[in-house]
């Protein structure tokens, strides 16, 4: 899971690199841990643990995400600044 840290420096880069859609995503914190863990685990998308919210979210905001190009954005912008989160997948 992101610690309140974590999300103070990824924030503002998933902001500059996620598409902007007339709702934004709910409790984006717990989505993006939520995303985090499946590829930590290596588990299937079902297999989250439910307080990390709905696993169709998650797998929702990843596909798109993916298909939208944000995860290779937000690696290069993790990687111009320096920022050290752990995040293998990216």
């Amino acid at each position: 899971m992101l610690s309140d840290a974590q999300w103070s420096e990824l924030e503002p880069l998933v902001e500059a690199c996620r598409p902007k859609a007339k709702t934004p995503p709910q409790d984006l914190q717990r989505t993006l841990s939520a995303i985090l863990w499946r590829h930590r685990n290596g588990a299937k998308w079902r297999a989250i643990p439910e307080e990390l919210g709905p696993w169709w979210r998650a797998a929702q905001i990843f596909i798109r995400w993916s298909r939208a190009g944000v995860w290779e954005r937000l690696l290069s912008l993790v990687q111009e600044r320096g920022v050290q989160l752990g995040m293998v997948f990216l």
